[in-house]
């Protein structure tokens, strides 16, 4: 505004100045140019107006909601002061009542844990009595099965000593009327001997021989029953029949027999032990009747 002003007092300036020499029609001529551009001006500075005036209706809206939120973060700030102060009331009384409650608790846990402590010692003095009585008991029943075992085996191997002197008999009995018989057919004819007794008798002496082994010498009929044994080894041996013996003997690849091997940690390492006769080797006038059969332990 200040700029248009200024041009307009400059023009009016020049116009007087230069009135006397020129002539109104030349002057009017000149003034054209700078009337049109005083309405440019005037049309500018109308548009100028315009825009101030709406820019200051904005600052207005502007400044209204500057005002109103103001307005609103003072209720806010009340709103929110008087929360805090309600939440800092229910939070001393929160930590008063768990203060309250904690030192209940604690009273309670102190008076439970003693009598956790005291029901854990009676559970175990009880758990200890229990503990030497069912230990007691046991020892006894122990004592009384193992006693029972004993006993039954005893009679069991009693009753098997029986039942062997009695085999032992009877196959002494075969064997002297098989040689009797022998004799016989020997003096009439050339007929090949049948050796299926005295093979009979040779695994049976072998099985009698190992169930010997495992019984107490105490177990009543053990004597007799190794005196028949010895006696039917005699006559078996006077018959012409010899038992090999292989038990406790080391073990060759030239033997004729047929092993099976097992390992075992009680034997040196790579030797190889004959450990049990299942069944044995019989000689007739030192020719093999029955290769043996036996069970091998090497060492490992």
């Amino acid at each position: 505004m200040k700029k248009q002003i200024t041009l307009a007092i400059v023009l009016f300036t020049c116009l007087g100045a230069f009135s006397q020499n020129k002539s109104i029609v030349d002057i009017e001529n000149e003034l054209k140019p700078l009337t049109e551009k005083v309405k440019t001006l005037h049309a500018e500075n109308s548009n100028l107006k315009s825009e101030i005036g709406t820019i200051n209706s904005r600052l207005s809206t502007i400044n209204n909601n500057i005002t109103n939120l103001q307005n609103q973060n003072k209720k806010d700030s009340i709103v929110i002061s008087n929360t805090a102060s309600q939440l800092g009331i229910k939070i001393q009384q929160t930590e008063t009542t768990a203060t309250n409650s904690i030192s209940k608790l604690d009273k309670d846990v102190t008076n439970n844990r003693l009598y956790w402590i005291i029901a854990t010692l009676a559970t175990l003095l009880l758990g200890g009595v229990l503990y030497w009585l069912l230990g007691k008991r046991i020892a006894t029943s122990k004592t009384d099965v193992e006693t029972q075992i004993r006993n039954t085996k005893k009679t069991l191997e009693e009753e098997s000593i029986k039942l062997d002197s009695k085999l032992v008999e009877v196959l002494d009995t075969q064997l002297k009327l098989k040689q009797e018989e022998k004799l016989i057919v020997s003096t009439s004819s050339n007929t090949e001997i049948d050796h299926s007794l005295a093979l009979k008798v040779a695994d049976e002496i072998v099985r009698i021989h190992k169930n010997l082994l495992q019984m107490d010498a105490s177990t009543k009929g053990l004597k007799q029953l190794s005196a028949s044994v010895k006696r039917i080894q005699d006559n078996f041996a006077s018959n012409g029949y010899e038992l090999v013996e292989m038990l406790g003997k080391d073990y060759n690849e030239g033997m004729k027999a047929a092993p099976s091997f097992i390992s075992s940690e009680e034997i040196e390492t790579g030797k190889q032990i004959i450990t049990r006769i299942i069944k044995p080797q019989v000689n007739y006038k030192n020719e093999m009747i029955q290769s043996a059969q036996i069970e091998v332990s090497v060492g490992e």
